[in-house]
């Protein structure tokens, strides 16, 4: 789905303004990135949560030449799934 496809389901849905629902979903955005960014985890009730994880540095290899070349550490974001949310997805093997 589209930002826009949301906007409108949320407008529709609790009768809104399409205006009103984009600001609600543009403020959850904003609020979702600054916890983050500030306690390094951010709870998404329902779907999973979003967090910081310190990646190390690494050995690596150039693909187009082959050359050994060493990856710097760095932050990066991690989405993990509620496990309520994967098992509503995810078929259970037979």
């Amino acid at each position: 789905m589209t930002k826009g496809q949301i906007v409108s389901y949320f407008a529709n849905k609790f009768e809104i303004t399409r205006k009103t629902a984009a600001s609600i979903i543009d403020e959850y955005a904003a609020l979702a990135i600054s916890e983050t960014k500030k306690k390094g985890v951010f709870v998404l009730p329902g779907i999973g949560k979003s967090v910081l994880v310190n990646r190390k540095a690494r050995k690596g290899r150039n693909p187009a030449t082959g050359e050994p070349i060493k990856i710097p550490a760095k932050t990066v974001v991690k989405i993990k799934p509620a496990k309520a949310f994967k098992e509503a997805i995810v078929l259970p093997k037979k």
